[in-house]
């Protein structure tokens, strides 16, 4: 009997509420599934992404069984297709499905390929919609239309509408739509003191063949899975938000965007991969929070501070990602051609503050939004990278990078690459910024008070370089513009010595 529909479930859509299940039959339907070698070739990736990815998809594989749901499962190494052509080729040939059904995938490039074999074996496809976001694609450009200069702020402004989060009726709680000058502290000189250690998931008989399978397949890629105890099912998820709400949630709000050595997770809640691989709802995730703050459990801008970054930008940056893309991707506002360190992908630098941050992101596959945007994302836009390398860079090695989510907090937020879509100025600063906000200058040679000597910081003086080579495009700049023009106080021999150093710098990269 002819199949009537192949649901195609992808790595990062592992919720049994998808809309892909919409009307399946298991006498006339079938779920397919693969572990396909592109997935993580296509950019050098993580082995604690690669394992992340597959143990998620093995369990979920496991929940369909358990539920005599009709599965075709390639498993790595079990079968010949490099990617998704080959191998969904194939599976039409042998079943022969009257209709291909998936759920938006998380990147574009997905998307063009299973369009491409669905026109290429004359197979009808239907792309159904992601009901795990608060918002769909369409009332998003509803949204953006008319909008010359859409801001995050009018966005979250207008979710908390929509979704009653953290309302007073038309009012926001507590009277203010943000706290952000309440949550942007350092620890101090005293440090953190004792944080509560997140709750971690021993690996299961499944998660240690998936280690085994990626120290197999992919035994030269970066990274490490000795450190591997991420949720990889709805249960540990859920167990993981129980665990944040309970013990870091109150002082997630000051300290959000703090630094310190040694300290990879402080009080952040580790969820973001589960809730791109949809193992948990971001809805339940944000009711947890806010009910935490309903009971005093939590004070309000620690609970605000932790909405806007789910409500906020994550809804934010998706909507932009498929309302721009595929141009997006190639979007290069200020013409940055360097390449990127090889220090990236092995953390061998003596700047203290990249090898903290690069060896805790190979170590982990993971690092927090300060490190990856005022760190990592920072040095990168100073020295003048091109915007194509560090998004690939970011999509390889963190354990929740799907490239919606990814690219624009990268090449927007981080890069200044989209001139000013997803961020109104560029986000630069020099290495007193790090200072400020964490220990990592007191294990550093560099002085990041210095921009021109020979031990002057390679951030700071790539600052003040950045902020010569743009001065004309910025100066006037509504909200950039006061920050360039600091280089006033600047004679024209320290601006020539500030110029050496960054020269220096780059040719010893």
């Amino acid at each position: 009997m002819r199949l009537r529909r192949l649901v195609i479930i992808l790595g990062d859509q592992l919720n049994l509420a998808s809309a892909a299940f919409d009307g399946f039959d298991p006498e006339h339907d079938q779920v397919w599934m693969a572990e396909l070698p592109e997935e993580s070739t296509q950019v050098w990736s993580n082995k604690a992404r690669i394992t992340y990815f597959l143990s998620a998809m093995r369990h979920f594989a496991e929940t369909l069984e358990a539920r005599a749901i009709p599965l075709r499962y390639l498993r790595l190494g079990e079968h010949p297709y490099p990617g998704f052509d080959a191998a969904l080729l194939a599976q039409i040939a042998s079943t022969r499905p009257e209709q291909l059904i998936v759920v938006q995938p998380g990147d574009y490039r997905t998307l063009k390929t299973l369009r491409q074999v669905a026109d290429q074996a004359g197979v009808p496809f239907e792309v159904r919609p992601d009901r795990h976001f608060l918002i769909d694609l369409d009332d998003f450009g509803t949204w953006m239309a008319g909008r010359k200069a859409p801001r995050l702020e009018h966005f979250y402004r207008a979710m908390r509408k929509q979704t009653g989060l953290l309302m007073d009726g038309k009012d926001p709680v507590g009277g203010s739509w943000n706290f952000d000058q309440q949550n942007r502290k350092p620890f101090g000189r005293a440090g953190p003191g004792m944080i509560p250690e997140p709750l971690g998931f021993a690996a299961d008989e499944i998660t240690r063949a998936v280690i085994n399978d990626v120290g197999h397949h992919f035994s030269d890629h970066p990274g490490s899975t000795a450190h591997f105890d991420w949720p990889v099912t709805p249960e540990q998820a859920a167990a993981a938000l129980e665990d944040f709400v309970r013990h870091r949630l109150p002082a997630f709000g000051p300290f959000q965007d703090a630094l310190w050595t040694g300290e990879p997770f402080l009080y952040h809640s580790r969820l973001a991969a589960a809730m791109n691989l949809k193992l948990i709802s971001p809805r339940v995730v944000l009711d947890a929070a806010v009910a935490a703050g309903a009971r005093g459990d939590a004070p309000l801008a620690s609970v605000e501070g932790f909405v806007r970054q789910i409500l906020g930008w994550r809804e934010y940056v998706r909507g932009l990602y498929w309302t721009r893309m595929p141009d997006y991707l190639d979007w290069n506002h200020l013409d940055a051609q360097a390449a990127l360190p090889a220090f990236y992908w092995t953390g061998d630098t003596d700047m203290h503050c990249l090898a903290q941050t690069i060896r805790q992101t190979l170590d982990y596959g993971y690092a927090h939004h300060i490190q990856r945007l005022m760190v990592t994302g920072l040095f990168a836009l100073l020295l003048g990278v091109e915007p194509r390398q560090v998004h690939a860079w970011y999509l390889a090695v963190y354990v929740d990078a799907v490239e919606w989510v990814e690219l624009p907090n990268v090449l927007g937020m981080s890069q200044f690459a989209d001139g000013g879509l997803m961020g109104s100025k560029p986000y630069v600063a020099s290495g007193k910024y790090i200072q400020r906000m964490s220990n990592y200058c007191a294990s550093c040679p560099f002085d990041p008070a210095d921009a021109s000597g020979e031990m002057a910081c390679p951030f700071t003086a790539l600052y003040w370089d950045f902020l010569m080579r743009h001065e004309e495009r910025f100066r006037n700049h509504p909200r950039a513009g006061m920050q360039w023009r600091h280089l006033d106080r600047l004679q024209d021999e320290q601006r020539s010595r500030i110029r050496s150093r960054a020269e220096a710098i780059r040719r010893h990269l």
